[in-house]
């Protein structure tokens, strides 16, 4: 399968590219990570240095928690002030391109009005109708995250590409060239229930759904690169027992390994440092990238 090269913001992924890393930048106190939670000038600041320095090839700032099991929205002005923030900060101490993690236009629109080259939509564009018309006007890169409004039955692959197909639909309808897209399958985001309306609906356990999409990654990719988000997640707690999230990383190191062995092009993390090396290993000693 031909794995096409796309321009996330000014950096190139997918293709023959090293593996890309996207580090979180927090903003949201609901979070369900609280080791990663930064609100104030000095942390975000300190943090966007850290994440630079130990190698990241992007910064993604999130505004409110979308974990399906927390109850936990925020009005828009809230999101938008959270994240208008940290852009105004991480633009005077960094040059990384900057992702917002966000499913609302009035958000995403603040955050391309000033500067904001990604925009990482956890539902693919399908939350808010009137996402498209801020996507079409701004044309950013985008990510976009497997998601529905109705319950998924039947392979989870399958779902997940279906999915998607009709996320990069909506995309290109509101003119995004193939080459600024990627694809997410949304690791943690299909649930039986859940108290956030940000999950698609499954039948059957979702652990099971997380562990099979890793496993296939390749089989999902339909030519984008595809990105990865698995760091500190509940699958990974699940499997090892742990319930804090802050123990989670040497399993979250574990899965992204796996996950570029299985085909991921680019790792969203909060632990920058330890997953470059990782990752850096992996790439290496499968000779997926040469270059490395």
């Amino acid at each position: 399968m031909i794995n096409y090269v796309t321009n996330l913001g000014s950096v190139s992924v997918g293709g023959k590219n090293p593996i890309r890393i996207m580090g979180i930048l927090n903003t949201s106190p609901e979070s369900f990570y609280k080791k990663s939670i930064k609100t104030t000038k000095q942390q975000i600041t300190n943090t966007v240095k850290s994440i630079e320095l130990d190698g990241a090839d992007f910064i993604d700032i999130g505004g409110m928690s979308t974990a399906p099991y927390l109850s936990t929205s925020v009005s828009e002005k809230v999101e938008s002030d959270r994240i208008l923030n940290a852009i105004k900060i991480i633009q005077n101490v960094s040059d990384l391109p900057i992702s917002v993690d966000t499913c609302r236009s009035n958000v995403a629109r603040v955050a391309l009005e000033h500067g904001v080259e990604i925009i990482n939509d956890i539902s693919g564009l399908k939350y808010d109708d009137k996402m498209i018309d801020v996507i079409k006007e701004y044309k950013p890169s985008l990510i976009l995250c497997a998601f529905g409004s109705k319950p998924v039955h039947g392979n989870y692959v399958i779902s997940a590409k279906n999915l998607l197909k009709d996320s990069i639909t909506i995309a290109r309808t509101a003119g995004i060239s193939s080459n600024k897209i990627v694809i997410d399958p949304a690791i943690g985001f299909f649930r039986k229930s859940g108290k956030g309306p940000f999950f698609t609906k499954i039948k059957t356990d979702w652990l099971e759904r997380d562990i099979f999409i890793i496993k296939n990654l390749k089989s999902i990719k339909q030519e984008y690169p595809i990105l990865i988000s698995v760091s500190n997640k509940s699958f990974i707690g699940k499997l090892l027992g742990k319930k804090n999230s802050a123990d989670r990383l040497y399993g979250s190191l574990a899965a992204e390994v796996v996950s570029v062995l299985n085909g991921a092009d680019i790792i969203r993390t909060h632990n920058v440092a330890e997953t470059k090396d990782a990752i850096t290993i992996a790439s290496n000693l499968s000779g997926r990238h040469k270059g490395l």
